[in-house]
Parts: structure tokens; C-alpha cells; sequence
């Protein structure tokens, strides 16, 4: 026969561990709405130095993440959109209107898309900057952008579907699909759609350049003189 003190050690025990499994759940609970929504989206870690396949995602060992706030430090914006309506997206068209971005258009990357891919790919990947904002919005698909942080490391930033990205002007970055080989994504300019590519070091010397290094306070390279070899016209993604 079980005793009364028994039972009440029993029912004491239970009912301490249903505290504890709620606390926990209440734990659970409150970080499932902590979490930032453009963590489904856009991840970004720094990255090791090797020189194998770009398309691989490159993480150090340990694994090093990079939090939304380096990024905006960086000058790197982000938000989480829903791709599946862009087309009459009302947080799109405020972010539009609030950064001034009047043309948009759409490109697939993808080897039946683009004449000499792998060319353009590697292309993509030469490290170089913009006078202009580079913003582009996934659709389908996913891509790295690599940008340099205070101590000129590389941050890989991955876009998934719904990620929009804004690459600030002056900054040197690079980008290139994963191996998924196909992106889709909505390019948003401020002004013409045209994009120069100024590649390093020749660009140092660049307002823009010198304009972000004042801003978020880097490191300045040696400048160079810049010749024809280091400006590079084309349908960038």
C-alpha cells in the first residue's frame, strides 16, 4: 500500500515538472517571436580562405555567423519580402518610394539563361565595387554576395527566395550563384539600370570609395591610378 507521504512526494514531483516544461515552453515560445523573419532568408557567416569551387558556401571552422546588425554596419540592408506577389507588394513599393528606386526589372541567371555563363560567372566573382547601390530581391532560387568587412575579411551573404539585399556604394564585394546554378531576382536601380564594375585596386581612388570608407570608417587602401583594364561595362547581375 502506498503511503500518503509517498503519493504527495509523487504529486510534488509531477507538478514541478510541468513547471518546468512550461517554463520552457514559454522559453521556446518567446524566441519563436524573437526571431528576426529574414533569418529564413538571408544568412551570412565569414568566410575561409580557400580557393576551392565558389559555389560551396565557404564557412570557417568553426562555423562563424555574422548577425544582421555587422551587416548594417557594413552598410549592408536587408528585409524579408513575400516573392510570390512583388507585383503588388505594398512593403515593396514603400521601400521603392522611401530609397528612391524608380526603375525595376528582373534577371535569371542560370546556364540556359546566360550566353557564356561560366565566363560571366567568374566575371561576377572579380572583387570590385559600384558608384551606385547594388539592391536585388530573389524571386526564386538563392546566391552569394561577398562583401569585405572592417578588417577586409570576407562576409558571405546567402539570398534565398524573399531576401532583399542592399550592397552600399564603395564597398568591395563580389558575387556568384551556389550550387543551385540558378537565381531570379528583381534589380531595383535609382537610376539608369546601367552598372559599372570599378575593380580593385584601381578603384580607391573613387569618390564612392572614399565616400564609404569616411562613412563607416575603414581601413583606406593604397590609392591607384586608374586605367582602362580596371572599369568593366556590363548587364551585371
Amino acid at each position: 500500500m502506498v503511503s500518503i507521504s509517498k503519493i504527495f512526494l509523487i504529486s510534488l514531483a509531477f507538478f514541478f515538472g510541468m513547471g518546468v516544461i512550461g517554463h520552457l515552453y514559454e522559453e521556446e515560445e518567446e524566441e519563436y517571436h524573437n526571431k528576426d523573419p529574414r533569418e529564413e532568408v538571408i544568412e551570412a557567416w565569414y568566410m575561409d580562405d580557400s580557393d576551392d569551387n565558389q559555389r560551396l558556401p565557404h564557412h570557417r571552422k568553426p562555423k562563424e555567423f555574422v548577425s544582421f546588425d555587422k551587416l548594417a554596419e557594413l552598410g549592408v540592408l536587408s528585409w524579408r519580402l513575400d516573392a510570390d506577389k512583388y507585383e503588388t507588394d505594398e512593403e515593396l513599393n514603400k521601400i521603392r518610394e522611401s530609397r528612391k528606386y524608380l526603375y525595376m526589372d528582373i534577371i535569371e541567371v542560370c546556364p540556359e539563361k546566360l550566353s557564356n555563363y561560366e565566363d560571366m560567372i567568374k566575371k561576377f566573382f572579380e572583387e570590385h565595387l559600384h558608384i551606385d547601390e547594388e539592391v536585388r530581391y530573389c524571386l526564386a532560387g538563392s546566391g552569394y554576395f561577398d562583401v569585405r568587412d572592417h578588417n577586409d575579411a570576407w562576409i558571405r551573404i546567402w539570398v534565398k527566395k524573399g531576401g532583399l539585399i542592399v550592397v552600399p556604394a564603395g564597398i568591395y564585394h563580389r558575387f556568384t550563384l551556389d550550387s543551385s546554378n540558378y537565381i531570379k531576382a528583381v534589380r531595383l536601380f535609382a537610376g539608369d539600370p546601367v552598372w559599372t564594375a570599378y575593380y580593385r585596386p584601381h578603384a580607391d581612388h573613387l569618390p564612392a570609395r572614399k565616400q564609404y570608407v569616411e562613412t563607416f570608417g575603414l581601413r583606406e587602401s593604397t590609392a591607384h591610378a586608374i586605367n582602362d583594364d580596371a572599369i568593366h561595362r556590363v548587364d551585371e547581375f
